[in-house]
C-alpha cells in the first residue's frame, strides 16, 4: 500500500514538481504518491503544477488552523512534506502528525535558519557570513522554525563572485534532486515502523 503524502507550498512549487516526477517515474513499483497540495495561496503556481499532474489542490489561508487540520486527517495523509511552505504550522497539525512532517531548508541549520530566513535571504546571509559552504538540509518539523530533528544535509560550496541568486541555482539543483530520495526514506521507516507494531 502506499504512503499518501500531502505537499504544502507557498510558491512556485519546484520541489513539488521534482517530488511527483520521481515517484512517478519508479512507476508501480513506487512507495508513495501525492494525493494533494495545499497552498495558503491562490496565486501560488504550485497549484497549477497540481493541477497539471492531476493531483488534488485545496487553498487554506494561514488564519484556518482547523481547517488545515481537517483537510490532513480526512484525507488519511501519512506524511505531510514542505515545499516552499512559508507558514509556521497550527499546533493540531503538527501535534496531529508529530514526525510525520518534513521541511527543506536552502541553507545550514541551525545557523541559517529561524523566522524570516528562506529563499534569497538564506543565501545573501550565507555569502555575507564569508564561509565557503552551504548547505540543503531536510528536517522533522516542530512548533519552531527549521527547529526540527536534521534528516540530511548535502554541502554545497560557495564560489568565489557568488550572488544570491547564482548560488541560489545551485542549492535548488540539489534540493531537486536530494528532497524526493530523502522523503522516500523516510516513507519507508514510517511503513516499516506502522508494520512492526501491527
Amino acid at each position: 500500500m502506499r504512503s499518501r503524502i500531502a505537499v504544502l507550498a507557498s510558491g512556485g512549487g519546484s520541489n513539488l514538481q521534482a517530488i511527483h516526477d520521481y515517484f512517478s517515474s519508479i512507476g508501480e513499483a513506487r512507495s508513495a504518491d501525492v494525493v494533494v497540495v495545499i497552498s495558503d495561496r491562490s496565486g501560488a503556481y504550485a497549484l497549477e503544477r497540481a493541477r497539471s499532474n492531476g493531483i488534488e489542490t485545496l487553498v487554506v489561508p494561514h488564519t484556518e488552523h482547523g481547517e488545515l487540520d481537517e483537510s490532513l486527517a480526512s484525507r488519511k495523509i501519512d506524511l505531510v512534506v514542505l515545499a516552499g511552505y512559508l507558514r509556521l504550522l497550527p499546533a493540531t497539525v503538527i501535534e496531529r502528525f508529530r514526525h510525520r512532517i518534513v521541511n527543506i531548508h536552502p541553507g545550514p541549520l541551525p545557523r541559517f535558519g529561524g523566522a524570516g530566513m528562506y529563499g534569497e535571504r538564506v543565501h545573501a546571509a550565507v555569502i555575507e557570513s564569508g564561509v565557503r559552504e552551504t548547505a540543503v538540509t531536510v528536517h522533522l518539523v516542530d512548533e519552531q522554525y527549521d527547529n526540527g530533528a536534521i534528516l540530511a544535509q548535502w554541502a554545497v560550496p560557495v564560489l568565489d563572485g557568488d550572488t544570491p541568486e547564482s548560488l541560489s541555482r545551485r542549492v535548488v539543483a540539489v534540493e531537486h534532486v536530494m528532497y524526493p530520495r530523502v522523503i522516500e526514506l523516510v516513507v519507508a521507516l514510517l511503513a516499516s515502523t506502522t508494520n512492526s507494531t501491527h
